[in-house]
């Protein structure tokens, strides 16, 4: 798979050289989108596909800070050999409810993936959303899940 790091980096700007850069010392960068009007922040990770064989993950809502520590917590897991399952309930990602990783349709790729399409050179990639259940253990989706919270996990 042909990918941001195989180009000249002559032929980078200063922007996508340190996202390479970061992406080589650490597997994997994090990318945060702020809200705005049209919907919550959101985050995402590159390099997971790549490096682990694992698809890239996005999250909605979370702050930046602990985005980026449940990244990094998933990478070092997939980093030791355990795997995470797609689609069913997970209870190693957070403390005290549970998450799941729901596939996500290439289609919305192109208007929440920019760096990670820039980065594979297109859509040749898997995406994930990491979402969790509320406080009765409904995940987004379902008819009894507390308001507001389908909304803030898009």
């Amino acid at each position: 798979m042909r990918t941001a790091l195989d180009t000249d980096l002559s032929a980078l700007d200063e922007q996508e050289k340190e996202f390479v850069s970061q992406i080589r010392k650490h597997g994997w960068l994090g990318t945060h989108v702020f809200g705005d009007e049209e919907g919550p922040g959101f985050s995402y990770t590159t390099g997971l596909w790549l490096n682990r064989n694992f698809p890239e993950v996005i999250t909605f809502s979370l702050r930046r800070e602990i985005a980026h520590d449940t990244f990094w917590h998933i990478y070092r897991t997939l980093e030791s050999g355990d795997v995470f399952a797609i689609g069913k309930p997970i209870e190693s990602i957070f403390e005290g409810t549970e998450a799941a990783l729901l596939p996500v349709s290439e289609r919305h790729f192109k208007d929440r993936l920019g760096w990670s399409r820039w980065f594979y050179r297109g859509d040749a990639f898997r995406c994930v959303q990491l979402v969790w259940a509320d406080r009765s253990g409904f995940f987004p989706g379902r008819a009894a899940i507390q308001p507001g919270l389908v909304h803030s996990q898009i």
